[in-house]
């Protein structure tokens, strides 16, 4: 981006009304410029490839390809374009899945006018940027001592409710039956596999069964 032009963004996110809202917001910015919006993370792929913009304001959950895998792919194919997230999860699973897939910020919808001003420029100059609830998260896992794992532990990087969750994937049981044996909700389950495939680097549920079972776990009690 040249001196003194506005930073240009796309707005990504499923909602019409949120998205409009957005748009028409940061039209009132003068050193801001909209160029383009995206409904779901593949049409946010194919605007940003048109447009190259400085910046995608990119929602989470959407339908077909979502946010993350959106990031995902941007990074390959825009890597001067800065992704900030701009959604209403703030679980750890979701954050640190979106950050490892490349995003520069994260905020939460509830910011206001002048948080989201600043994150824009922030990431353009290069920052990572966080909103306080999220930032607190963030320095609250970094701040906690490492777990204590075995020595022959073939997947230390997962935490001990994602390890179980993978040893039940492994014995063949599907979303429900793991959130049911865990006491957890579906999208809990949902969440954590997003996590746990991030952090193994495969592609999906059939490539981490593989692992899984490759490291012991899946075996039915």
């Amino acid at each position: 981006m040249s001196t003194g032009a506005p930073i240009t963004i796309v707005v990504v996110d499923d909602h019409p009304v949120v998205r409009n809202g957005l748009v028409a917001l940061l039209r009132t910015i003068p050193e801001l410029e909209v160029v383009g919006e995206a409904a779901d993370g593949a049409e946010a792929v194919r605007v940003v490839s048109d447009t190259e913009p400085d910046v995608v304001l990119m929602d989470i959950r959407m339908p077909e390809t979502d946010g993350i895998e959106a990031t995902r792919q941007l990074r390959q194919l825009a890597p001067a374009t800065r992704v900030l997230v701009l959604t209403m999860h703030d679980d750890d699973a979701t954050v640190f899945t979106a950050m490892q897939a490349g995003a520069q910020g994260y905020l939460l919808k509830e910011a206001d006018e002048d948080d989201i001003v600043r994150a824009v420029h922030a990431v353009v100059a290069g920052e990572a940027i966080f909103g306080p609830g999220v930032a607190n998260r963030v320095l609250g896992y970094f701040s906690q001592p490492p777990p204590l794992v075995a020595a022959d532990d073939p997947f230390p990087e997962l935490t001990e409710r994602e390890r179980s969750i993978l040893d039940l994937l492994a014995q063949g049981k599907r979303n429900a039956e793991i959130a049911a044996d865990l006491y957890l909700s579906t999208k809990t389950v949902s969440n954590h596999l997003t996590s746990i495939f991030s952090k193994l680097q495969v592609a999906g549920r059939g490539e981490a069964i593989v692992r899984a079972r490759e490291g012991g776990l899946g075996s039915v009690p």
